[in-house]
């Protein structure tokens, strides 16, 4: 088990994002109930728990794909709570998936151009006339995925079709083409899912280089629990929709309530059971 220790201290006035009561019903099921969540600038904060915790959820509410019937989302100060996705991609918000959304027809560079469709400025006139000022953006956009392609180690299939490439490759143009939209909050759902262990080792790599170097702070759900004590400052743990645990990776790892929580999941579920995406 890799441990990392996780930042001593959090500085209460350097909260990014914070959920405040949030609260989502599907029907009947509670899939949120009253979850709190503050996610400091700079850090990389793991949410984990067993299956049907209500992880993925939070996640599409943050992101604007549900509205919750109660509670709010502040990013940076200013309520969020409710506006659409490419309103929140605006803000400063990128996701990735769990289930690979690229687009598969489109070569791997512009998958990555894509990314940057929500810093466009010029406007229709300027993109039918071809004014000075578009063809700039365009070389500007250009120039933006051909750096993160690069970052990615992918420059060599920048001319390919997504659908053609390996899956940890696909994994990681997901995540370049994310970073294009030039996030603040980079918000990853199960990055490391279906890779194999090198890939997953150089993911965890990638994501620490990512905060060391760039002014960046990263929100995933994460089931490989070394990738956790691996790479999280902190770690927050979810069962049946609410927050039961949080603090430091070993301080969470070594919390009775969180070890029940998992084992019973397990148990009751087989080996199959623990840590998903919902």
């Amino acid at each position: 088990m890799i441990d990392r220790p996780g930042k001593a201290t959090r500085n209460g006035n350097d909260i990014l994002l914070e959920t405040q009561g949030l609260t989502k019903i599907f029907g009947g099921l509670t899939a949120v109930s009253d979850f709190d969540l503050d996610i400091h600038k700079g850090e990389i904060l793991s949410l984990i728990g067993p299956n049907g915790a209500g992880k993925t959820t939070v996640f599409n509410v943050v992101t604007g794909i549900y509205r919750p019937e109660r509670g709010d989302v502040v990013f940076k100060g200013r309520m969020i709570t409710g506006k659409k996705p490419h309103q929140i991609i605006v803000a400063g918000i990128a996701r990735t998936f769990q289930n690979i959304r690229l687009f598969p027809d489109m070569t791997c560079l512009e998958n990555i151009m894509a990314g940057q469709h929500c810093r466009a400025k010029a406007g229709l006139a300027a993109s039918v006339f071809r004014t000075p000022k578009m063809r700039r953006e365009e070389r500007r956009i250009r120039q933006v995925a051909e750096d993160r392609i690069r970052q990615v180690d992918l420059w060599a299939f920048r001319d390919e079709l997504a659908k053609n490439i390996a899956y940890g490759s696909q994994k990681m143009l997901e995540i370049a083409r994310a970073l294009a939209s030039e996030p603040e909050l980079l918000v990853l759902d199960e990055p490391s899912s279906g890779l194999n262990p090198k890939e997953t080792e150089d993911l965890m790599a990638f994501l620490q280089g990512l905060i060391r170097e760039e002014d960046l702070t990263i929100l995933l759900i994460e089931h490989d629990m070394n990738v956790v004590m691996g790479i999280s400052d902190w770690v927050v743990v979810m069962d049946e929709g609410k927050k039961i645990a949080q603090g430091p990776p070993v301080e969470v790892y070594n919390n009775p309530e969180v070890i029940e929580a998992y084992l019973g999941k397990e148990e009751e579920g087989g080996e199959d059971a623990g840590p998903a995406s919902h």
